[in-house]
């Protein structure tokens, strides 16, 4: 799929899940944040590029009433298990969202919002690295900024990959090629350059390891070592990208005033010590916290 290159071969799956699925705030929230040229909405489906092992690939994932449509576009066979183990993950496919419901909807504060919405998912990750630069781009700065930011990188530093399906165009940069960046060609503020440059430069050389062979109290240490990465980006981070479904962005602003309109203490560390009963599911209440404010992530598209 790099290079321009047709993809030789489509293949079409149906990707399981344990009922219910609530989808709304899942593919609202991926499409809310698309980058474009990496992600887009298109025909029902959410699309978007992966980079895999052994090349590029272009995925389009549509909900259904009892599965999720897979379409994949691989440039090699090999990478098949790979695309469908980050497939699932980025939808939280394998939740279990029964036990989820039935812990946060005991809470008088939740109850309502859980059985309104059961079976809220939480958005996921492609790439935990990728998902960490868009982080920081994100920092202190609109939905609408960010993807501005980020389609200026990908743009100018992506790998150029072949959509015949679509309009999709490359592949998100790797830390290897972030790290060679000016910082004077980084329209943002000194400060958030310099976090920026200092993850990417932290990735590409081994010293920070968001993979699936670390912990998730290793990469926190990682991730907090670095100049401009405070709590509120490190939980985004463990949550979206790590896949730690106990994550709490207690200083989160949508969070903070959910939680006000709720009758929770706004201020986060009581509202950190009032969400323990939400162990270890803290990442789905944040989800339904979230889905009482009017933002577009809480909205599926049509069409």
């Amino acid at each position: 799929m790099s290079g321009g290159h047709a993809p030789p071969g489509t293949l079409t799956l149906r990707l399981a899940f344990a009922p219910p699925l609530h989808p709304d705030n899942l593919f609202g929230h991926l499409v809310a944040t698309a980058v474009p040229g990496v992600e887009e909405w298109r025909d029902g489906c959410y699309r978007r590029t992966l980079r895999l092992p052994h090349g590029g690939a272009v995925v389009a994932l549509g909900p259904r009433a009892d599965h999720i449509t897979c379409r994949l576009m691989l440039a090699d066979a090999r990478d098949r298990d790979v695309a469908i183990s980050r497939c699932r993950r980025l939808l939280d496919l394998d939740a279990d969202p029964v036990a989820i419901d039935e812990q946060l909807g005991r809470d008088p504060h939740l109850a309502a919002l859980v059985a309104a919405a059961p079976g809220r998912r939480v958005p996921g990750s492609a790439d935990p690295a990728e998902f960490a630069v868009r982080a920081v781009l994100g920092q202190q700065v609109s939905t609408a900024a960010a993807r501005t930011h980020a389609a200026r990188l990908v743009a100018a530093h992506g790998e150029p990959i072949a959509d015949p399906e679509g309009g999709l165009t490359h592949l998100f940069p790797g830390p290897g090629v972030l790290a060679q960046l000016d910082p004077a060609a980084l329209a943002m503020p000194r400060s958030r350059r310099a976090t920026l440059l200092a993850l990417v430069g932290a990735l590409a050389e081994g010293e920070l390891d968001l993979g699936p062979a670390t912990t998730l109290e290793a990469a926190r240490r990682g991730l907090l070592a670095l100049p401009g990465l405070g709590p509120w980006t490190v939980e985004m981070i463990a949550m979206r990208a790590l896949g730690d479904r106990d994550a709490f962005p207690a200083t989160d602003l949508g969070v903070i005033k959910a939680a006000r309109a709720l009758g929770l203490p706004p201020t986060p560390g009581a509202l950190a010590a009032a969400s323990a009963p939400w162990r270890p599911w803290r990442a789905y209440a944040v989800q339904h916290l979230w889905a009482t404010g009017e933002h577009a992530v809480n909205r599926m598209p049509s069409g």
